[in-house]
């Protein structure tokens, strides 16, 4: 590594040396605090009107919605698409922080439950939204790949402590899981299942997975 890319890390009571132009200009500035505030406005606003009335929808209607003027929703999102997959990326990548938590829990078992818990309750809230991008013809699983592929891991990473803990059965494939969990939530949404009833029949599930020795 060159000098003008080194840097010293801060500790307490450590020197810092500042960075140089040129690794300056590669890193992103992180957002003042109410750039932030109009970001998350913008991607609260864009998840309602999307799932409400589909992705047609006029991107100023989004700004209004979020309280912003046109010019400040572009300059976070220069394109709708751009606006889409922040909002995708988003909502995975709370589910991979999520499931990094969960495996912080001694009971590996609880561990995986709280998380499918947690994972059944999101596509639940967001089932619609995510209808609506599927009829506009984008492809979640295909342009959200690598992400998709990093959830797995971690949920993976969940269940094989709970199958190594005893807990869980070892034929059950991660897979299986999301799949039973997401079709109970699919069936739910389409009979009107409320969200304690969702959550009693992804108790079902889970029971179902137990080990039983």
């Amino acid at each position: 590594m060159s000098e003008d890319h080194r840097s010293v890390h801060a500790t307490s009571g450590a020197v810092v040396t500042a960075p140089s132009a040129d690794s300056a200009m590669c890193e992103p500035r992180p957002m003042r605090a109410d750039a932030a505030r109009n970001h998350e406005k913008i991607l609260l606003a864009a998840e309602e009107i999307f799932a409400l009335d589909g992705v047609t929808v006029p991107i100023d209607i989004v700004a209004e919605r979020a309280g912003v003027g046109i010019g400040t929703l572009y300059r976070h999102f220069p394109t709708k698409e751009a606006l889409y997959e922040e909002i995708v990326v988003t909502r995975l990548r709370g589910l991979i922080a999520t499931a990094d938590e969960c495996a912080k829990n001694p009971d590996a078992q609880e561990g995986l439950c709280s998380f499918l818990r947690e994972f059944a309750h999101q596509a639940s809230e967001k089932h619609d939204l995510f209808d609506a991008l599927g009829q506009a013809g984008i492809d979640i699983k295909v342009r959200f790949f690598d992400v998709l592929e990093e959830l797995m891991v971690r949920i993976d990473v969940l269940r094989q402590r709970a199958v190594d803990a005893g807990r869980v059965r070892d034929d059950v494939a991660t897979k299986d899981m999301l799949n039973l969990v997401m079709g109970t939530c699919h069936a739910a949404g389409q009979s009107g299942v409320d969200g304690a009833n969702l959550q009693r029949l992804v108790d079902i599930i889970l029971a179902g997975i137990k080990n039983p020795n």
